[in-house]
């Protein structure tokens, strides 16, 4: 007779999909300064997406998109510094990278899925 024991979703148990999740979160907060560690992170989360449970999938997608918006964020304020306000954009796109992060982070820690992986906001 088998017994279907219930998996916890609490952050702090230390699941391995809740970790790499976790450190992912770690390495695009350090892309900031060195930013091969945010290609290392999108990487991972696309290696892990299709084997974690539903609310780490949610970080995963939440990670992915994160990176790529900042990318095309990136690039526009590449473009825009020759104007003048390519810098102001740029500063925009860490902000909101860094915010993201945190929040991410945040709702990963209380074991939660996020809140909406496919947003373009916080």
């Amino acid at each position: 007779m088998q017994q279907n024991v219930p998996v916890p979703v609490d952050g702090s148990t230390g699941t391995a999909a809740g970790s790499t999740a976790k450190l992912i979160y770690v390495l695009y907060l350090l892309g900031v300064v060195v930013g091969i560690t945010a290609v290392i992170g999108v990487v991972m989360a696309y290696v892990n997406r299709n084997d974690a449970p539903d609310w780490v999938r949610s970080h995963y997608t939440f990670q992915i998109r994160t990176f790529w918006i900042s990318l095309l964020g990136s690039v526009i304020g590449a473009v825009l510094s020759v104007v003048g306000i390519g810098l102001l954009v740029l500063a925009a796109v860490v902000v909101w990278w860094i915010v993201r992060c945190v929040k991410g982070m945040k709702v990963l820690d209380k074991g939660e899925p996020h809140p909406n992986p496919a947003g373009w906001g916080f």
